[in-house]
């Protein structure tokens, strides 16, 4: 075999004349001489040059004269001709390339004569290329930082749009106060007992203190207001991937994409027909707006303004504060100078866990927007900031001010409006979140947004019929902000207590946006993956014991519970969760969100002592132990229980022998004295006593058995 060398030397000498097809079809055929007579490879280079450059302006030609259906030719001639000008010529034609596309053919013909335009992305490499400094040599350095990210903190806002992340009611983002009941409940601290009486006692609610409460902030589940000498952490968000830097002109303000209703996840279409609901689909996403953040002094700065800006995105915190700070103190009368530093204090408080850093920022944007010369945007980005930040750490009251500042400042944006009414709301303030959906639906009589929360209150003050159009004509908006679970609840109840079977409609299509488990399982607050039906057996709990207890036991827990019952203690109290139709219903509280009612328990010792040593009773934070005592004539409406984390003991103390039943879903039962009925009152049930005496019954609640034990100490209560 022939040496490496002498091989590629022969390979040389054995190169056949090959044609060439040129742009336009031209066969033209390029001799490679196999002797010592030959072209050199200098004069090669210059006809493939000169062919090429022919090519050229036979292109330009046949598209101004028109001469040639030109896209045919070039479909049939790519097929044979797999010829790339930047791959031979090294660059050399890269003058005509106007497309950016590597190669000159028809269309960049079509761009130099000006029959197309330029791709933007084109000119704006070009342009950099051509203010950048050139170092052939040199190798840029590993970027050790650029794998650090952030949590999803908006860097500007999109005017118009109140439910951005800052303000929006429904964000799934998991960082403190507890917004919406996730079909998917991970562990969450302890709520506020502020919060936990917000809702209480609305219409079709399922029981007091487990209400199916309206929490409106864009984070998950809540955080205590701190007291004095305790500061509760910030929960971390999953982290998305580091954002990159857009390239942007020097002179042109970067454009913000509007950001989806935080209620925007995936939403299944409906099975129905188009014609049942055409107006149910969610409304696509609002168009890109471009908000004015910079004055006229700081677009002379916004270079400076872009660097520290980069750092922040690519989730270099700590020198984004740095540089904001540096820029602060040259240009102390910047209002968005002090927005980027406020922007970066936030982001380093999410990357730290540290409220005081975020109080700071919180600090930090309201300097901001208090600053001379700031534009309308930004002092309704730094606000809207401010709130939503304020109503993450539980500052109900100061985020309410802070949104009435922006009301006042901006009084023709409804969506602010919107917002202040749901800030009302957090505090318990119904009355005056109703006068200010009633100023919206005045000015904006078609504001779905408005209407569900208006028919929500309407539905709180009893107003059942009332409620219907609203609750119904919000959620067939499609508004941002309407399409959430306690609404479809709240409707399908409406309706259910005026007889309309309608209401099953609706339940079906919150099941389908995802909302529900099941038409028949509607509770808000739940975790995924629980074993779901509607009654169990004592075996199927795991919880024989406890029956068993309760069981061998009935006849002194009945005693005791018929020693409290007299009226002029005042023991009993009336159900306040209006869910009766008619008659009365009473109740006395043993254990409420897994604490003892010490006061109750002294009266009812023995019955308190057999429960203390069963902690899937007496520690479920998720619901309560109490005595039920329902008088004839009373109906109890169907309704359901907020979370599907417990099941609902019923002991039968004191049943007559005929008129009281209980169904849950499609199956109806009955009590009987001494025996244990178990049943998951996350779905939907309904109680008649038509008896000709009381019924008296010891309800027992105890954690779902297939929830660990993490799960049962990390849970909030309701």
């Amino acid at each position: 075999m022939a040496p490496r060398k002498n091989f590629r030397n022969q390979a040389k000498k054995e190169v056949k004349p090959a044609a060439v097809v040129n742009k336009n079809g031209v066969k033209v055929e390029a001799s490679v001489a196999a002797s010592s007579g030959g072209f050199s490879g200098t004069k090669i280079f210059t006809w493939f040059m000169v062919l090429a450059l022919l090519g050229v302006w036979s292109s330009v030609a046949v598209v101004w004269f028109d001469l040639v259906d030109y896209d045919n030719v070039i479909a049939e001639r790519a097929k044979e001709f797999r010829f790339n000008f930047s791959e031979v010529l090294q660059g050399k034609l890269s003058a005509y390339d106007a497309d950016g596309d590597g190669d000159f053919d028809v269309e960049d013909a079509k761009v130099l004569l000006g029959l197309k335009e330029r791709p933007v992305s084109v000119s704006l490499r070009e342009a950099k290329e051509e203010s950048a400094v050139k170092e052939p040599d040199a190798v840029p350095p590993p970027d050790d930082d650029a794998a650090v990210s952030l949590p999803p903190i908006l860097d500007d806002f999109i005017p118009d749009d109140s439910r951005d992340d800052a303000t929006h009611p429904y964000e799934d983002e998991n960082d403190a106060i507890d917004t919406k009941g996730e079909l998917v409940e991970k562990a969450q601290p302890q709520q506020t007992l502020e919060e936990s009486k917000q809702y209480n006692n609305q219409p079709g609610s399922p029981e007091t203190k487990e209400t199916v409460q309206l929490r409106y902030n864009a984070e998950a589940e809540s955080v205590p207001e701190p007291e004095a000498d305790v500061e509760p952490e910030v929960e971390s968000v999953p982290e998305p991937e580091a954002d990159v830097e857009p390239e942007v002109e020097a002179d042109v303000e970067p454009e913000v994409e509007s950001v989806p209703e935080l209620e925007a996840k995936f939403v299944p279409e409906l099975k129905e027909n188009a014609e049942d609901h055409p107006k149910d689909q969610l409304k696509e996403k609002a168009k890109k707006k471009k908000p004015k953040l910079l004055n006229k002094f700081e677009k002379t700065i916004k270079t400076e303004i872009d660097a520290a800006e980069k750092l922040r995105k690519k989730g270099k915190v700590e020198e984004a504060v740095r540089a904001f700070e540096t820029l602060v103190l040259q240009y102390p009368q910047s209002p968005r100078c002090r927005y980027g530093k406020a922007l970066a204090e936030d982001g380093l408080a999410e990357k730290m866990l540290s409220n005081d850093m975020l109080q700071k920022a919180i600090g930090t944007y309201k300097e901001a927007s208090e600053l001379p010369n700031a534009t309308p945007d930004l002092i309704k980005a730094t606000l809207k900031k401010r709130a939503e930040r304020q109503q993450f750490l539980g500052r109900m009251r100061g985020a309410l001010a802070t949104l009435e500042k922006l009301v006042q400042i901006f009084p023709e944006d409804m969506a602010l409006k919107n917002d202040l009414g749901v800030a009302h709301l957090l505090i318990g303030d119904n009355n005056s979140a109703k006068r200010v959906y009633e100023e919206v639906l005045a000015t904006a009589p078609s504001d779905g947004f408005a209407k569900v929360h208006y028919g929500f209150i309407l539905k709180s003050e009893n107003k059942i019929a009332e409620s219907i159009p609203f609750l119904r004509d919000g959620l067939e908006s499609g508004d941002p902000g309407t399409d959430d679970g306690r609404f479809y609840f709240h409707l399908g109840d409406a309706l259910q207590r005026m007889g309309d079977d309608s209401a099953y409609k609706w339940y079906e299509r919150g099941h389908q946006r995802g909302h529900f488990a099941s038409v028949w399982q509607r509770s808000l607050y739940n975790v995924d993956g629980l074993k779901a039906q509607p009654w169990w057996t004592p075996k199927d709990t795991g919880y024989m014991d406890l029956v068993k207890t309760l069981e061998r036991n009935w006849r002194i827990i009945r005693d005791e519970a018929q020693s409290v019952m007299d009226k002029t203690t005042g023991l009993f109290v009336p159900e306040e969760e209006n869910l009766r139709e008619k008659g009365e219903w009473g109740q006395f509280t043993l254990w409420q969100q897994g604490k003892k009612a010490g006061e109750s328990c002294r009266s009812v010792p023995k019955t308190c002592g057999l429960l203390e040593r069963y902690p899937e009773a007496t520690g479920c934070k998720r619901g309560q132990i109490k005595f039920s005592v329902m008088q004839p004539g009373t109906h109890v409406w169907p309704h359901t229980g907020p979370t599907n984390c417990r099941l609902r003991m019923h002991l039968g103390l004191v049943i007559p022998k005929t008129g009281c039943k209980i169904r849950c879903t499609n199956d109806t039962r009955a009590w009987e004295e001494g025996k244990v009925l178990i049943f998951d009152d996350s779905f939907e049930h309904e109680v008649w006593q038509d008896a000709d005496s009381y019924r008296l019954i010891f309800i027992v609640d105890v954690w779902h058995p297939e929830l660990t034990q993490y799960q049962r100490q990390t849970l909030s209560p309701i």
